[in-house]
């Protein structure tokens, strides 16, 4: 009796074995199909090309655009001549633009010299008063000429006399581009130019200066570079190979505002060299009179929002509004959204255009920064900058 129950329970057992076999077995053979089926799903997502894929962000976000900067704004970099393009630029369509977006005044870079700076001043200053402020330029290709600082220099003195209210070196006049007759490239610190220099100190008016441009302009342009696309897109200004190095050519930049600490020295775009934060604060550490502004590097400073806020609160005093963009509203107020308010992850292209993959976050700046920012440090330093 006793070895009949065995049995049939060692029967059970066993049937009870073959039967979670049997389960496990067909568990795994399910869960291969169900991989094999996956993995065939996955192998059908498309196959993009770089400039198909837009990848739109999930993460749920408040945003607070300002319509109007929190105080009156000068916008102290920006092209309204030859630099702006093919367009030809109504300067009543432009004060509206301004107006809608709290701007006080707009600084035009590209006034010229001579004739093409008197017209210039009075198509916008003279007959906008108040709002435009119109910097001259040095005909460069007169460069291989004897006296050619005494003679610019005396043609600035004409120019200010004339209405323009600073001095613009653009990266195509030296550093990068300009070549003299010699085949070499015109450095920055080329003493030739000293005289201009000395020139603007004597006349009281601030030098913008833009002679570098993004890191990735200056590397090759492979899987690595993080502006492949826009430079798709503009493929002259990729500045590699057969151009100075970026940091030959900033370290020329600093060896003027050295030499000449009497000229006020404004670095567009962040000094030139916005990826490098803390390099930026030492040459305002090293030199009074250097100065930055922020046009076009919103997508810079935004990726870095930590850094960036420090920077702008600690050298509040030396940093200026700016945007390198054409006035108008829609551009103007990601400014506005950038510098006052704590937004996170949000787009900056319109500020400006496409520069890169990414997002930028808010530096929700204190209000006695952003006057200073705004328009006070425009005003201590260009003839000329108010606010109603």
């Amino acid at each position: 009796m006793v070895k009949r129950r065995s049995m049939k329970l060692f029967e059970t057992r066993t049937w009870i074995c073959l039967f979670l076999g049997a389960a496990v077995a067909l568990l795994v053979v399910q869960y291969s199909s169900t991989q094999e089926r996956r993995k065939k799903e996955l192998q059908k997502a498309p196959n993009l090309i770089l400039e198909e894929y837009h990848p739109q962000s999930r993460m749920v976000a408040e945003y607070h655009v300002p319509p109007k900067s929190k105080f009156p704004s000068i916008d102290v970099h920006n092209h309204l001549g030859k630099d702006a393009g093919p367009r030809v630029l109504d300067p009543a369509a432009l004060v509206k633009e301004m107006d809608a977006a709290g701007v006080a005044q707009v600084v035009n870079l590209d006034g010229g010299w001579g004739e093409d700076l008197k017209a210039t001043v009075a198509k916008f200053d003279k007959a906008y008063p108040g709002r435009f402020l119109t910097y001259a330029r040095v005909d460069w290709s007169k460069i291989d000429e004897p006296d050619f600082g005494i003679k610019a220099a005396r043609q600035l003195e004409a120019d200010v006399k004339a209405g323009a209210h600073g001095l613009k070196i653009a990266k195509t006049d030296l550093g990068l581009t300009r070549k003299d007759a010699s085949g070499k490239v015109v450095p920055v610190d080329d003493p030739r130019v000293d005289p201009i220099w000395a020139k603007c100190g004597e006349l009281k008016i601030p030098v913008e200066v833009h002679v570098g441009d993004p890191v990735a302009f200056f590397t090759p342009l492979d899987k690595n570079n993080e502006r492949y696309e826009e430079l798709q897109d503009h493929p002259d200004w990729l500045f590699y190979p057969g151009f100075p190095p970026l940091e030959t050519i900033l370290k020329q930049f600093m060896n003027v505002v050295a030499k000449h600490p009497k000229t006020i020295f404004i670095g567009a775009h962040l000094g030139c060299y916005a990826e490098n934060i803390k390099w930026v604060a030492q040459q305002l550490d090293k030199y009074p009179n250097f100065y930055v502004d922020i046009d076009a590097r919103v997508s810079e400073m935004g990726r870095q929002p930590y850094t960036s806020r420090k920077f702008l609160i600690k050298y509040q005093d030396r940093v200026m509004f700016g945007t390198d963009t054409t006035p108008k509203a829609e551009a103007y107020r990601v400014y506005w959204q950038f510098l006052e308010t704590e937004d996170e992850y949000f787009d900056c292209a319109k500020s400006h255009h496409y520069q890169g993959r990414w997002m930028v976050y808010g530096m929700y700046l204190p209000d006695e920064v952003l006057e200073k920012i705004y328009y006070r440090n425009a005003i201590k330093l260009i003839p000329g900058a108010r606010i109603k």
